[in-house]
């Protein structure tokens, strides 16, 4: 399976970068962008686990970490207090900011070495995602 070779060594080269130059994983990372990205830049646990492809234990462990590091504040949901929120500080929008800009050059990157293939590439991926996550 030499897709999944490829795939391994992006996905190292990419958390590497992220690692060396904005103390995030690459999961780290993914997460603090969907917290971004959702409205009042806040997002329940299950929307961070769907959205990075983590368990409930993983997503957990993560925003602990995100915690730690002092780029997600937890709070419970205000209608269903069980329910817990991760929301972007100011220091985590600063960093995710940064990191996005290191992720999406890297990726740009690393997609102009498949030349005229890129886009027959890219969508032949997207439907492969799009069928995987059908299929839950």
């Amino acid at each position: 399976m030499r897709i999944v070779q490829v795939h391994d060594r992006i996905t190292r080269r990419v958390d590497s970068a992220l690692h060396r130059h904005h103390d995030l994983s690459l999961t780290g990372f993914e997460a603090l962008r969907r917290i971004a990205d959702a409205p009042g830049q806040r997002a329940s646990m299950g929307e961070v686990a769907e959205a990075v492809g983590l368990s409930r234990p993983g997503v957990t462990s993560t925003i602990n970490r995100l915690v730690a590091q002092g780029l997600v504040l937890r709070e419970r949901g205000a209608g269903d207090r069980r329910l817990l929120h991760a929301r972007l500080t100011p220091a985590g929008l600063e960093r995710v900011t940064a990191a996005r800009e290191t992720h999406d050059e890297l990726v740009a990157h690393l997609l102009t070495l498949l030349g005229d293939d890129a886009a027959v590439v890219t969508d032949a991926l997207a439907r492969v995602s799009a069928a995987t996550r059908s299929r839950h």
